[in-house]
């Protein structure tokens, strides 16, 4: 099975091919990718390295951590599984019609319509209901 090993702490001006001669040392590699800015078409400072294995890849972050390339040392570790775009529960309910089911987070699993959309945060719920009774006797006597 392969890994997927982080590469982190590139130089702005490293290419591909730069990077998979500096990781020749390490044996043979399935792939070398560096992450570029759309704009620029510079580096973005990191990139990825695909071990045949996980012995292969446990060798490579002990050799490469913090060696030094292009005058940086690299940052090399295992990558964190990637996150498939938008994901979706089997649990959460589809999103009503002309609702927006976003959040900053991005994990809402809740859709929102008028009657939901501004729910309090149930730690406050309590303290939050006796402000909205004190405030509405105090509307309704003045």
């Amino acid at each position: 099975m392969s890994i997927r090993l982080y590469v982190g702490n590139l130089p702005k001006d490293v290419e591909r091919d730069e990077l998979q001669n500096f990781f020749q040392d390490a044996g043979e590699l399935l792939s070398v990718k560096v992450i570029t800015d759309r704009k620029t078409g510079k580096c973005r400072g990191f990139g990825f390295v695909t071990a045949k294995n996980d012995e292969q890849a446990d060798q490579i972050v002990e050799a490469f951590n913090g060696k030094e390339f292009k005058d940086t040392a690299l940052k090399v570790e295992k990558a964190m599984p990637r996150k498939k775009g938008k994901e979706k529960s089997d649990s959460a309910p589809a999103p009503k019609s002309g609702s927006s089911n976003r959040s900053r987070s991005g994990s809402s699993t809740r859709s929102s319509s008028s009657s939901d959309s501004a729910q309090p945060d149930p730690r406050w719920a309590d303290e939050l209901s006796k402000l909205k009774q004190m405030l509405a006797s105090q509307t309704t006597n003045s």
